[in-house]
């Protein structure tokens, strides 16, 4: 199995932190989120880690990792940064945010998750929002479940359904879910035109956004659901959080 971990974005709600340092590389406890990410995948025998790099590229320098630059960060959202890895979508994938942090229980149950396209979501996901006001509530990316499948993703969701969670930020692909994905891309990118999902455009889409097209295209997309500790970093609210989560 390969991993992709989409490190392209600015980062910039965290302020000084990433003014000249990627968001994948600010410390927690003294080591960066993606030392973290990479290390606990190391120890699940994953060493096929691909890093899909924008803005201050120069300061990834481990050289455990694949790098693949991402020269169009500034024309495009999360969607077109992963898309950045096309030719690695020929085996079995693990897709990773790079601004979430997980233990080994979120993780072990994503990698043992049978599925073609599988996300892994958190049903107990209000208690991160406690307190936590600098990222509101409304920011969360939620799916709707029904008989085990999601029927919706979107930010917005109705929040007080049992059957809505959390997506975390992590997507696991079978050979076949690869093959899939990038073919449904590649579909679109030379046809669509104008406003694609919660999107103004295919260039501006998040994962969110090509997930929620998957759905209503007939696709399955299975939850995994999880357990055990995880946080995203996107405000310097955050960054205390996951410093005192993961000390």
């Amino acid at each position: 199995m390969k991993v992709i971990i989409i490190a392209a974005g600015y980062g910039s709600r965290l302020g000084i932190q990433t003014k000249e340092l990627p968001k994948a590389l600010v410390d927690i406890n003294g080591k960066s989120i993606l030392d973290r990410q990479s290390e606990l995948l190391q120890r699940f025998n994953l060493k096929e880690i691909i890093v899909v790099t924008g803005p201050n590229k120069d300061k990834f320098t481990n050289q455990t990792l694949l790098y693949i630059e991402d020269r169009l960060y500034q024309e495009h959202e999360q969607l077109g940064s992963l898309m950045a890895a096309h030719a690695h979508f020929d085996e079995e994938l693990l897709v990773l945010f790079s601004d979430v942090l997980f233990d080994q229980q979120v993780l072990s149950k994503v990698i043992k998750s049978k599925c073609d396209i599988g996300i892994a979501i958190d049903t107990d996901w209000k208690k991160g929002y406690d307190g936590r006001t600098q990222h509101p509530i409304e920011q969360a990316d939620l799916a709707l479940v029904e008989n085990n499948n999601v029927v919706n993703i979107q930010k917005n969701l109705n929040s007080n359904n049992n059957s809505t969670g959390e997506f975390i930020g992590i997507m696991k692909l079978s050979q076949l879910g690869a093959k899939k994905f990038l073919e449904h891309f590649n579909n679109l990118k030379s046809s669509h035109k104008g406003k694609f999902q919660n999107a103004n455009s295919l260039n501006k889409a998040y994962l969110i956004d090509m997930l929620q097209d998957f759905i209503e295209k007939g696709e399955t997309i299975t939850p995994i659901f999880i357990d055990g500790e995880w946080c995203e970093i996107d405000t310097p609210q955050d960054l205390e959080h996951a410093r005192s989560l993961f000390n």
